[in-house]
């Protein structure tokens, strides 16, 4: 991806909030990549839900900058848990990495998804 200069502060650096639209992106292209389509899991009653992130600012993103979200994840109980690594390219520097767990809510309720979990299985393990 690239750094857009509307994402970048006053002092020409990413504002911080915008790394977590970047790691929602990357989770989103993801779910893409293994069939599971978020706006379709939430028409049937099925949302995956960020329950808490971890975060760690390593070096800045600045505008114009080109960055790769590396994302790896496991499975803990009811959470998904999604490593991130952000580097900025064409150096693969680190800039940020963090932890995110999200859940499953099924028709309002914490639980599992059979659908997402066979989606993810070989990311799973």
């Amino acid at each position: 991806m690239d750094v857009r200069a509307y994402e970048c502060d006053i002092q020409g650096i990413v504002n911080n909030a915008n790394y977590l639209h970047y790691l929602e992106h990357a989770r989103h292209k993801l779910m893409e990549s293994v069939g599971l389509s978020f706006a379709g899991l939430h028409s049937r009653g099925i949302d995956l839900v960020a329950a808490r992130m971890s975060l760690q600012y390593k070096s800045m993103l600045r505008t114009e900058d080109r960055f790769c979200v590396h994302t790896t994840m496991s499975k803990r109980g009811l959470r998904y848990v999604f490593d991130h690594r952000i580097t900025k390219q064409p150096d693969d520097k680190l800039c940020f990495m963090a932890t995110v767990d999200v859940v499953c809510v099924v028709n309002g309720q914490l639980d599992d998804s059979e659908e997402v979990c066979s989606a993810f299985a070989e990311y799973l393990g």
